[in-house]
């Protein structure tokens, strides 16, 4: 059983309401991420680590 169809079967209404509902869930996790987990995972990530001198 994946996440996904779990997902589906448990929210509630009809389709439309499920892929509103499913949509709002999504922006809902992306927006915790780019607020809260990206921001204290970014010092521990190389993105900043240059190897070409200036």
């Amino acid at each position: 059983m994946s996440f996904y169809g779990w997902l589906w079967r448990v929210l509630p209404g009809p389709v439309p309401v499920k892929a509103l509902l499913a949509v709002m869930l999504a922006l809902a996790v992306v927006a915790v991420l780019f607020t809260w987990v990206f921001p204290v995972i970014a010092p521990y990530l190389p993105f900043n680590d240059t190897t070409v001198g200036e």
